[in-house]
């Protein structure tokens, strides 16, 4: 990554890239808040579920491009993802916002 991002962000990517559903759950603070897809997801739960949504319906690899502070506790991170999905690549924009050495809220958008 271009900046140093905290273990919460590397984490986030790291269990991504590895399949490691419990590890990925497990930076995201009990209340987190993911929107991704138009789709909002609150709690542990229901991000665990969204995860698992998308690691069956599709295969991709991920490529940190860039990140750069966003605030106090923010963090953009540019990514591309590139799989079996329609369009099989896309640059995405992760916008974390953290708590507490954990993700409260993630917005995932092109």
């Amino acid at each position: 990554m271009s900046v140093p991002v905290p273990p919460a962000v590397t984490g986030y990517f790291a269990a991504t890239e590895n399949g490691d559903r419990d590890a990925l759950v497990a930076s995201f603070a009990e209340d987190a808040v993911v929107l991704d897809e138009g789709r909002t997801h609150r709690g542990r739960a229901e991000i665990r579920q969204w995860r698992d949504e998308v690691a069956t319906a599709y295969e991709y690899t991920v490529e940190v491009l860039s990140a750069e502070p966003d605030g106090p506790d923010g963090y953009l991170v540019t990514a591309r993802l590139e799989g079996n999905f329609p369009g099989n690549t896309v640059d995405l924009t992760f916008r974390f916002i953290l708590r507490d050495n954990l993700i409260a809220r993630l917005e995932i958008a092109p």
